[in-house]
């Protein structure tokens, strides 16, 4: 999708028979990084049914699963059930190749946040978001991440999450009305310290796109660039992402 006024949709890549049709509950953002050629090597964390796994797995150019490759499924524990959102923050240095550090999140049906580290050692337990609807990354740094957050009374929110232990987010409002219909976020980067922000509302099956400027509070600028041409129909929604050096997240 080409984040023009209004979106425009150049391509559209499937891939079948991943997971089975409807297996796939959650999904974090998914690493999408070229191999030779045109073919790419997937990876990233999928719920199915209530259990947790690591996926991997390779496509070539035409968007069909690579036979030849390595294609893995680790599962990593179950109880997954009463979550509804999950993210990953691997961060990297611009240029510099090393992951330094990855922080897993997911917030259950009740509000609570959790966050562990890149072993899945708890490190923080974050209470109080039951008005949030959906959560998209925007920042990773070295000393914080931080998401864009829809509420069910409408508002707009950043959640910034300091990576101390112990941790205390700061929450700031972004805008105070009119945002209740969007069920998914999907963000990413755009220019230096900005966000792509694709709001989708399950309801009509229809997403809009906006561009967001650094986050402000409610001086963050936000420009509407219209609706996307397509049918949002899909039970999950998630990001595809480069290499951790290469996806760098400025927006707050």
């Amino acid at each position: 999708m080409v984040a023009t006024t209004p979106p425009v949709v150049l391509k559209t890549l499937t891939t079948p028979a991943v997971y089975g049709a409807g297996k796939a509950r959650l999904s974090d953002s998914f690493a999408n990084e070229q191999t030779v050629n045109v073919n790419r090597h997937r990876y990233g964390l999928v719920v199915i049914d209530q259990v947790l796994y690591s996926s991997s797995y390779h496509i070539n150019g035409a968007g069909q699963i690579d036979t030849t490759k390595p294609r893995d499924l680790v599962r990593i524990g179950s109880g997954w059930s009463p979550y509804g959102t999950l993210e990953k923050a691997p961060y990297a240095r611009l240029g510099g190749g090393v992951v330094e550090r990855t922080t897993h999140y997911a917030m259950r049906t009740d509000g609570t946040l959790f966050r562990w580290n890149a072993r899945w050692q708890l490190s923080g337990t974050f209470f109080g978001f039951a008005s949030v609807k959906a959560l998209a990354l925007i920042s990773k740094t070295a000393t914080y991440d931080t998401f864009l957050a829809t509420t069910r009374g409408g508002r707009l929110y950043t959640i910034r999450i300091p990576l101390t232990v112990p941790a205390r987010p700061v929450v700031t409002v972004v805008r105070t009305a009119t945002w209740q219909r969007f069920d998914a976020l999907v963000a990413s980067r755009c220019g230096q310290y900005g966000t792509l922000l694709l709001a989708i509302d399950r309801d009509t099956t229809s997403a809009f796109m906006y561009a967001v400027g650094h986050t402000n509070g409610t001086a963050t600028v936000i420009k509407g660039l219209g609706q996307a041409p397509a049918k949002f129909v899909d039970p999950i929604y998630f990001r595809w992402t480069p290499g951790p050096s290469s996806d760098q997240l400025n927006g707050d």
